[in-house]
């Protein structure tokens, strides 16, 4: 062991070389991961668009493909809050606007737009007006949401109620807070659950702690709830405010940033609830310029595995105003650069990954994970560079020697995600690839040939090489 240690110290002094022990077994920090883990949030407005686009089909049959089950779909946002239901309406939603790059003030949704998402093939959570104070019209609403969507998980009743102010109608001019809101959730669900059932997705918040409202609601209505959602962006882009993408890339940001949600996890889990990032992305008011990028992509490997390490059940990635969306996967015809993380980790859970482990310790810019089988064995190894290059100067490179291993000698394969750099977008041109030649169509078909490379193994260890800004996995 002495001997070892000194051997590792000695690799680990050259600074660009990394040394990684294996658990042959199931280590006991990790953790179980829902088929659903990577799913998606629609705004509420924008879901009917979203339904005409062929992408938006082909983009989560890929992913279910991978994992072996659909992404969850949320449909709801900022206008949900803004509309309401006229069960006379002939289309799914009717509203108007300046531009087709902005979003409703005010819309109306009818009948159709559930037979719409009971279109979806995964679990679905419905959003619906609260803020309005209109119990009569949203009930309207959840009973034929309730009827018609067949694989409804949850409704969600109101969005982001910490941003409502004493002038929302729901504040009926005496003003708002947390405990307020928390009082007005129990009451809404309360009313509604004789008819809707235990159904409700619970609390809904930005900014405030989802533990209040699981520890305050009260034992009646926290009976009506299934799920607990809070919604998650690490950075801004509202009201000219600056993003940055090597920050948002850190893996030991990311750590760093999703320890927050772990109380709150843990004590939703304890009252038997699941806990979501039930919106989350890059940045608020679309992403601004880091969001389409490659790096965001990679910032979506990392992140989606730490939110899992941490005890988050799923993360709903937040899909806005068509063609005006920093941060969507694809849009009319075309599948931008994140995406290519949401497959990337994807493939590395797989449909027989049962638990995830992290590797290394979450302090430096070099994140690794294991996933194991349900028989407690390894199946695959992640490493992702998240050092930032932004294709100037040299493009480092870090070797990292994964030791432990079952297989004393031999040969592995192993499959790399990479573009020409961190800030590379694939609507500007620039070529993200899975496996060196793997793309994504505009209607988001897989093309192109996806290969491997073969590592070596000796001594029960390998080495693989990862550049800056690049993610690689190795098949067990």
């Amino acid at each position: 062991m002495a001997r070892f240690a000194a051997i590792l110290v000695t690799v680990l002094s050259v600074g660009y070389v990394r040394a990684i022990a294996v658990p042959s077994t199931t280590p006991s920090g990790a953790v179980s991961v829902d088929p659903s883990l990577v799913s998606v949030s629609i705004e509420f407005f924008a879901f009917p668009g979203y339904t005409n686009i062929t992408g938006t089909n082909n983009c989560l049959a890929n992913l279910a493909t991978l994992r072996g089950a659909q992404p969850a779909v949320r449909i709801g946002g900022t206008t949900q809050d803004r509309a309401t239901y006229n069960a006379s309406l002939q289309t799914a939603v009717n509203y108007t606007v300046a531009s087709p790059a902005d979003a409703p003030t005010s819309l109306t949704y009818g009948p159709s737009f559930f037979t719409l998402a009971n279109g979806l093939k995964g679990d679905v959570t419905v959003g619906l007006n609260r803020q309005l104070n209109n119990q009569a019209n949203t009930l309207s609403a959840a009973s034929l949401a309730k009827s018609s969507v067949s694989r409804l998980l949850a409704l969600e009743l109101g969005n982001e109620p910490d941003l409502y102010s004493s002038s929302s109608p729901i504040a009926s001019g005496t003003g708002w807070s947390n405990s307020i809101d928390i009082s007005n959730e129990a009451k809404w669900f309360t009313a509604l659950a004789p008819t809707l059932g235990n159904i409700f997705q619970g609390a809904v918040y930005l900014s405030w702690n989802t533990s209040t409202l699981v520890s305050g609601i009260g034992s009646a209505a926290l009976a009506t709830i299934k799920t607990i959602s809070r919604h998650s962006y690490p950075q801004s882009a509202c009201g000219g405010a600056s993003t940055n993408l090597p920050s948002l890339m850190s893996h030991s940001g990311i750590v760093s940033y999703v320890s927050q949600y772990k109380a709150e996890a843990t004590i939703a889990h304890n009252a038997g609830k699941k806990f979501f990032l039930g919106e989350t992305n890059s940045a608020t008011c679309g992403g601004g310029g880091i969001s389409p990028t490659f790096g965001a992509g990679l910032w979506i490997i990392d992140y989606v595995l730490q939110s899992a390490l941490i005890g988050v059940d799923r993360l709903y990635f937040h899909h806005g105003t068509i063609s005006n969306c920093a941060y969507c996967w694809w849009g009319q015809s075309a599948v931008y650069s994140p995406y290519y993380g949401a497959v990337f980790v994807s493939e590395f859970l797989g449909a027989d990954g049962a638990k995830l482990a992290a590797l290394d310790n979450g302090t430096s810019a070099i994140a690794a994970y294991a996933v194991y089988s349900s028989a407690n064995a390894p199946l695959r190894l992640l490493v992702v560079n998240t050092n930032y290059y932004n294709g100037t100067g040299t493009r480092a490179a870090t070797t990292v020697q994964f030791t432990g291993l079952t297989t004393a000698s031999g040969t592995k394969s192993a499959k790399r995600l990479t573009a020409p750099d961190a800030t590379s977008r694939t609507d500007e041109g620039a070529q993200v690839t899975i496996g060196g030649n793997g793309t994504f169509s505009g209607s988001c078909v897989r093309q192109g040939t996806e290969g491997t490379e073969s590592v070596a193994v000796n001594g029960g260890a390998l080495t693989v090489s990862v550049l800056a800004s690049e993610a690689l996995i190795v098949y067990l």
